[in-house]
């Protein structure tokens, strides 16, 4: 099927031609009975059509049926009856709407109409069956693909939400590709200096956070993941820049991390490696030393 992301060689009547499938398929969302088509295909295209975000966000009814797809799968959620089938469409529908979250002309709207959290009761799913894997794997995808543009009022928005205690069960309990997004999540919100503030502003957050993330290190080093304990790394070196943060984790930061267990995991990640070894210096600093060079316990 031609893609208009290598249009520039192909005569723009076939171009065009593809413009006239798409505004086809997005009419075809409004109807409950050409829905299902028209968002599988529109989910095929979204890559190749670059201002189909903006195009979804200002046609009449559209956002309306996506958020319709949404919600008519919440009775399936519990008791949790969702079938491989209802996953597939609504999954469908999310990336459409992750389409939207990543566009710069929409997603200030988007995130104005609270429509993120439409898909936490998703992420508050805990079944391990592939429909609800496949399901809140899709949902942490349109929140890393908010959190990945860096953008200030994406943090403040979620901050007035509940994702990081949902992050972080997922973080504990999810499978691996689950995880690593809800670590990315997790980590894109402490790398802003307000996100960092917000998790060490008291005790409770920022140790239910240094947990998830001791659990996890112990796990790694049962089975490894180059991909996630990277994540984990960068987490722990930037709660390492809060003063407070830091003085706790010299008590906390798991003893993994500060010997040889994970040398062969990152024997080619040196992004990883100098991370790691930036993080090991930060909590060296500032402690106090004997004249021995032996470090004293804080007074």
């Amino acid at each position: 099927m031609h893609s208009l992301a290598t249009a520039a060689p192909v005569p723009t009547a076939l171009a065009q031609v593809d413009r006239e499938k798409i505004y086809q398929w997005i009419n075809e969302l409004s109807s409950p009975d050409t829905r299902e088509n028209a968002l599988l295909e529109l989910s095929k295209k979204r890559e190749s059509v670059p201002d189909l975000a903006p195009m979804l966000w200002h046609s009449f009814g559209t956002i309306a049926a996506l958020l319709q797809e949404i919600v008519n799968i919440y009775p399936s959620i519990n008791p949790p009856t969702l079938t491989a089938h209802q996953s597939n469409r609504v999954c469908n529908a999310l990336a459409l709407l992750q389409c939207v979250a990543s566009h710069p002309e929409t997603r200030s709207a988007f995130l104005a109409a609270h429509i993120p959290l439409f898909l936490y009761p998703f992420l508050h799913t805990v079944s391990k069956t592939r429909p609800f894997e496949y399901l809140r794997l899709t949902s942490l995808g349109v929140i890393g693909a908010l959190v990945k543009t860096d953008e200030q009022e994406v943090i403040n928005f979620l901050l007035t939400t509940e994702i990081i205690p949902l992050c972080l069960r997922i973080m504990e309990s999810g499978s691996e590709l689950s995880k690593t997004v809800a670590t990315f999540i997790l980590q894109k919100i402490l790398l802003d200096d307000t996100g960092l503030a917000y998790i060490c502003q008291t005790y409770e957050r920022f140790s239910h956070v240094a947990m998830i993330l001791g659990k996890m290190v112990l796990q790694l080093s049962k089975e490894p993941s180059a991909r996630l304990l990277k994540h984990v790394v960068r987490c722990y070196l930037r709660l390492s820049d809060n003063p407070r943060a830091r003085e706790a984790l010299r008590q906390c930061l798991p003893d993994q991390l500060k010997d040889t267990t994970f040398a062969q995991v990152l024997k080619d990640d040196t992004t990883t490696k100098r991370w790691l070894a930036q993080l090991v210096k930060n909590l060296q600093e500032g402690q106090v030393t004997d004249p021995r060079g032996i470090p004293l316990p804080p007074q």
